[in-house]
């Protein structure tokens, strides 16, 4: 799959998912959508009418009557899958502090999890460190993307709670986002061969 962020749809809207999907790559829309259940229920049917888009994402904190008019607004089929984004990978136990939100990032992403099950949404995106806790919680079914993954020997950039991609594999993800580690290396095709080995090699063990 291929993630279409804020930053692509911005500049370029559907039109990049329609070319992406059209050189046959599964679309990861990462638009974590955030507002009233009625905008969120009509942007996840306009999303969801797009090609080969497999997984959305709304925030969590939208709560739980924006989670579910999410969910009606796919329809049946539940296509595509909905997962719900936690805390910002970003964000410390600091930072949550300022902005109004009690407890460790560990407490406040599991509680998350949960409520976005209660919702019917198929997953949640969260920390790699917290992956282990969420599969505990929420069962072998619920899907966990985990996106600040670095290799060890990479920078963090402006993440704080990062995970190398054999950590989160062996934590329970099903599904690792991977963006500057490759785009940002000197041989973008060599990061991403070796991070794909480090991962195969976490799932045999």
């Amino acid at each position: 799959m291929v993630k279409v962020g804020s930053q692509l749809f911005t500049a370029e809207g559907p039109r990049a998912v329609k070319l992406l999907a059209g050189m046959g790559f599964g679309i990861f829309l990462d638009l974590k959508f955030h507002d009233i259940p009625n905008t969120v229920a009509g942007a996840i049917a306009a999303a969801a009418a797009l090609p080969k888009v497999r997984l959305i994402t709304v925030h969590t904190l939208g709560g739980k009557a924006m989670m579910r008019a999410a969910r009606e607004a796919t329809g049946k089929s539940k296509q595509p899958k909905l997962l719900g984004v936690t805390i910002l990978t970003s964000m410390d136990e600091a930072a949550l502090r300022e902005a109004g939100i009690v407890g460790s990032p560990h407490e406040r992403v599991l509680a998350l999890a949960k409520l976005a099950q209660q919702s019917g949404l198929d997953g949640v995106v969260a920390s790699g460190q917290e992956a282990r806790a969420i599969r505990q919680a929420c069962g072998p079914d619920f899907l966990i993307v985990v996106p600040g993954v670095r290799p060890a020997d990479a920078s963090t950039n402006d993440q704080s709670r990062v995970i190398t991609p054999a950590e989160a594999i062996s934590a329970g993800a099903d599904y690792l986002v991977i963006g500057r580690p490759i785009t940002g290396a000197p041989d973008p095709r060599s990061a991403a061969l070796a991070i794909a080995k480090e991962t195969a090699a976490a799932k045999r063990s």
